[in-house]
């Protein structure tokens, strides 16, 4: 499993597009075993990044969906706090 990839879903406030992108660069980095891609490989590595970050959103917006569903029907959603630096 990749140790630097983080929880995105069920925080408030909701994960960034920036998250969310360098979530799937981290994936993207594991599976092809390359930090930086070469030339002949870039193409496909940006493309394969930009194909994992669009399926997380969709993901993630499926999810907060559901997550919208339960708290409109009065149970706790339970919905995590995240910690970002130089909030106050």
């Amino acid at each position: 499993m990749c140790r630097n990839i983080k929880t995105l879903f069920n925080f408030d406030p909701p994960a960034t597009h920036a998250e969310i992108h360098a979530s799937a660069l981290q994936f993207v980095r594991k599976l092809s075993g390359f930090n930086s891609p070469s030339q002949a490989n870039a193409e496909a590595f940006n493309r394969a990044v930009s194909e994992v970050s669009d399926s997380a959103r969709r993901l993630l917006a499926a999810l907060q969906k559901e997550l919208s569903d339960l708290e409109s029907g009065g149970g706790d959603a339970g919905v995590r706090t995240r910690y970002i630096a130089g909030a106050a």
